[in-house]
């Protein structure tokens, strides 16, 4: 096999495959037998007809037409592995020469053009240390914390008084635009100060009493006139302030498990320094994948780019067509790091000579499924049957590549080492699990059963 790479941009290569005859010979025989299970030729039992017969009854052009179809995803890959090419899309093939019988010469060739990941020269890990922030609980994040328990057990409390920010209105709203009503509301609950709502709410409810009612000028955030400006007529019906408990013994007594607000303050305070611990690995970790990054220009694939950026915009407004500048910039600039992120990982991955084994992937998956109520099972099979499976290997690959180099470098907060192994886990001594391999094995096997149960019933009939 002959394969030739045309560079198209950065992150962008054309392979031209030029297969030998001998090794397209395999794939003609194998479409000759899935033909012969198919077809009906006096004096031959079904899925016994000699390949010449096959050429001769159905036209090599039908072979060679499914010999193509098996072999050129397979050669394919091939090509990818032998040059080094890291594909990060599905490509685009062109079958340019086809053989037009059993004896002619002409060899396969077909062309594939894909988007890869750009090669990456990563830093040496050995020596690396990176600064991050210590851990800090502060008595403003205790106080915080109690406030919102205390305010869990708070109660509303009818107020003859004009209202103010943080009460509670419970409101009637109706917009018109032009004279007609498009929108109306009633006994609406609502937290001046919260800007939950419409612009303008809270300016407008600020200072009114039960009873009272005022009009604003807004701007639809939802439905059918959604961004366009309404005249907004607003009552309220009722104001009420929140009345919290006092902080003592007997409030910590029926917020929590402790007898006195000093032991509740103190679980508040533990809490809040492990969510600090949590807070500084995440810290560590986006300053290490920061690091490796360092003074390196990474092109992204463009054609990737757009799919996730117009997905990524699905998720920031109801209708992506109408996405305003801001909109957009902010989902390039949100895949464009993701897209910088994943690829140094999964080099880093490469670097580190990361194995994945099947129990990684099938945990990761099982994982998945308990997040999403769905029988763990049933989703491998699913993601095995999709074809599914190599984004999972890829995804366990980067995350244990990220925690294998973290574990690598050295962390300091304040000149002082630090230790993320409760987060990092401790690297496997003696790992005796089986290579991704194996996965992609137990979908091969899944298919082989699968047309095996095809062969019986076929022979049956």
């Amino acid at each position: 096999m002959k394969i030739s790479v045309r560079n198209l941009e950065p992150t962008k290569v054309k392979l031209t495959v030029t297969v030998e005859p001998e090794e397209l010979d395999p794939y003609l025989d194998k479409a000759r037998k899935e033909i012969a299970k198919q077809v009906n030729v006096p004096g031959f039992r079904k899925g016994h007809v000699p390949g010449k017969i096959i050429d001769q009854r159905i036209g090599f052009a039908a072979v060679a037409g499914e010999a193509v179809n098996d072999a050129v995803p397979e050669l394919y890959s091939k090509a990818l592995e032998e040059k080094k090419i890291r594909p990060m899309d599905q490509p685009e093939f062109d079958v340019q020469d086809v053989p037009s019988s059993a004896k002619d010469e002409t060899k396969l060739k077909f062309t594939a053009t894909v988007e890869r990941r750009p090669d990456i020269e990563l830093p040496e890990l050995d020596g690396m240390e990176i600064a991050i922030s210590k851990p800090e609980v502060k008595d403003e994040d205790v106080d915080k914390r109690l406030e919102s328990l205390r305010q869990r057990f708070g109660t509303l409390v009818g107020v003859d008084r004009p209202a103010a920010k943080g009460d509670f209105a419970n409101i009637d709203l109706t917009a018109e635009i032009d004279g007609e009503t498009v929108d109306s509301q009633e006994g609406v609950s609502y937290e001046l100060g919260s800007n939950t709502m419409l612009d303008g709410l809270d300016e407008a409810l600020d200072g009114l009493s039960a009873g009272e009612e005022t009009t604003f000028e807004g701007t639809l955030e939802a439905g059918e006139h959604e961004g366009e400006k309404a005249t907004v007529k607003v009552k309220v019906n009722s104001v009420k302030a929140e009345e919290l408990p006092e902080l003592n013994d007997e409030f910590a007594s029926e917020a929590s498990e402790f007898d006195t607000l000093d032991e509740l303050k103190a679980d508040i305070r533990k809490a809040a320094a492990q969510d600090a611990e949590g807070r500084q690995a995440t810290e560590a970790r986006d300053a290490f994948i920061a690091k490796l990054q360092e003074g390196l220009e990474i092109p992204v694939p463009k054609g990737v780019k757009a799919n996730m950026v117009a997905e990524h915009l699905k998720g920031m407004t109801p209708d992506p067509e109408k996405a305003t500048k801001e909109q957009k910039d902010e989902a390039e600039k949100t895949v464009e790091k993701d897209l910088r992120d994943q690829m140094v990982l999964d080099a880093l991955a490469e670097k580190l000579d990361v194995q994945v084994s099947q129990a990684d992937v099938f945990n990761f998956l099982a994982s998945i499924a308990q997040q999403y109520g769905m029988d763990p099972n049933a989703f491998i099979q699913a993601i095995i049957k999709n074809g599914q499976l190599g984004s999972a290997v890829q995804e366990v690959g980067r995350s244990k590549g990220l925690l294998a180099g973290m574990r690598a470098v050295k962390f300091t907060a304040d000149g002082e080492a630090v230790d993320l192994s409760a987060f990092l886990g401790e690297a496997a001594e003696d790992e005796e699990a089986e290579s991704v391999e194996a996965a992609s094995a137990a979908a091969a096997v899944a298919d082989e059963l699968s047309k095996s149960d095809e062969d019986k019933a076929e022979n049956a009939e």
